[in-house]
């Protein structure tokens, strides 16, 4: 099992350009399952995931090609499997994004349980009612997920989430496009992957009015055509990489972001005392203040407020940071366990329920970790980056899952940072291309 060996101590300093958003690319992907015709998307992540949902859409039956790093030409004329077998799913959990698309166009579709990173139990409950809402037929046998429409085709229908939950609005959307009537989704959520996968959707001759808002409406058409589009940034690798700049105390240019897609992390950084300059619509120039960090209370919520895959990242920071902080997890139940993790390496951290009290500064010291999912892996990499001496990181499977080549990208920027496999260090190179 591969591992990070990191030696800290050394502020990040360069440029870094940041690549397109997994949780963008996954829906977005599911998406091309709607029509026979071909869909090219740019700016895909090279990433596992982005691998495990390739492999899904291969066998269902999509032709899958890659003309180029980071474009896909996906082409599902040929589907006639609908099926998301447990190999693949129990890897990741939007693989549970193939039903909606599957049970729209072929009124039918079979999806195990999903699996991904072990952060609390994230029920799929939500998606299955909002299925039957548009009069599918849905049952669980053995471990899958079962739906079935109509007469092959489902209907559009009133619905509300008694939560927010982006996977669900995501699945959803992808199940009402080719419905028949109107769907109005209620309570949806408004995260900027959401967006971006409808501005596909309509390029693909869907007609989705309101994404990004509470409310969606979204009238079905008989088939969907071919399109070609761009994936947005990923706003949490942006966020990740402002965090590194300011616990290292060092300074990055980071480019091909999209700052309005982060304002919340933005704002909380800035009050924490990171410099966060906007050089312009796609540049943050960014460097911990001279002031240094201060203590700053934070609490996850859906978009547009605090996002949770930045809580992990935050509560590293505030490790830094001079006072006492207290970090809320809403969203997920189970999302603390990178906090014993950057306690072995000297933090002062106090869990209590789904707040986490955070006493700052405090010498971080190099240590043996283990990461528990993708986000918490980012976490650990910043400690481990202002940490001194050694830290050997174990199961780097789960950043791989979400960072593209990110130790290449953070040695481009002086830090100390190499893989091991299989008990033996690789050179640069070789460390760079196993991301």
């Amino acid at each position: 099992m591969d591992k990070f060996l990191v030696r800290g101590g050394k502020p990040l300093r360069g440029k870094i350009e940041i690549g397109g958003a997994k949780n963008s690319a996954l829906p977005c992907l599911a998406a091309t399952l709607l029509t026979p015709e071909t869909v090219t998307l740019h700016n895909v992540p090279y990433v596992k995931d982005l691998i495990t949902q390739r492999r899904l859409l291969e066998d269902l039956g999509a032709t899958v090609l890659t003309p180029e790093l980071r474009t896909h030409k996906v082409t599902a004329r040929n589907v006639d499997i609908f099926e998301a077998p447990y190999h693949l799913v129990k890897t990741m959990r939007a693989s549970v994004l193939a039903l909606g698309p599957l049970l729209s166009r072929f009124g039918q579709a079979k999806v195990s349980l999903p699996g991904g990173c072990a952060i609390g139990t994230r029920p799929i409950d939500l998606h299955l009612r909002a299925f039957e809402q548009l009069s599918a037929v849905v049952s669980l046998e053995s471990g899958d997920v079962v739906a079935r429409a109509p007469k092959g085709r489902l209907k559009g229908a009133e619905l509300e989430f008694e939560k927010v939950t982006v996977t669900g609005t995501e699945n959803v959307m992808m199940a009402a496009v080719l419905a028949e009537g109107r769907t109005v989704i209620r309570n949806a959520a408004m995260e900027p992957e959401i967006e971006d996968l409808a501005e596909l959707l309509n390029k693909m001759g869907a007609r989705i009015r309101g994404a990004g808002t509470p409310v969606m409406e979204i009238d079905g058409v008989e088939g969907l055509g071919g399109a070609e589009h761009t994936i947005i940034p990923d706003r949490i690798e942006t966020g990740t990489f402002i965090v590194a700049a300011a616990i290292t105390d060092g300074e990055l240019e980071i480019k091909s972001c999209r700052p309005e897609h982060l304002t919340a992390v933005i704002d909380k950084l800035r009050e924490a005392g990171v410099e966060i300059e906007e050089l312009n619509q796609s540049t943050l120039l960014v460097r911990r203040s001279p002031a240094g960090l201060r203590a700053s209370d934070v609490i996850t919520e859906p978009h547009p407020l605090f996002p949770t895959d930045m809580q992990a990242q935050y509560m590293a920071l505030m490790t830094q940071a001079e006072g006492t902080s207290h970090i809320t997890e809403t969203i997920f139940e189970n999302r603390f366990m990178h906090a014993s993790e950057l306690v072995r390496m000297g933090a002062e951290i106090h869990v209590a329920g789904n707040t986490a009290e955070v006493i700052g500064p405090r010498k971080l010291m190099g240590a043996p970790i283990l990461a528990s999912d993708l986000r918490a892996s980012a976490s650990l990499v910043l400690a481990a980056l202002c940490a001194e001496g050694e830290t050997l990181i174990d199961r780097v499977y789960h950043i791989d899952r979400g960072y593209e080549r990110i130790v290449r990208k953070l040695r481009s920027l002086g830090g100390d940072i190499e893989r091991i496999s299989s008990g033996i260090a690789e050179t640069a190179d070789e460390a760079a291309g196993a991301n």
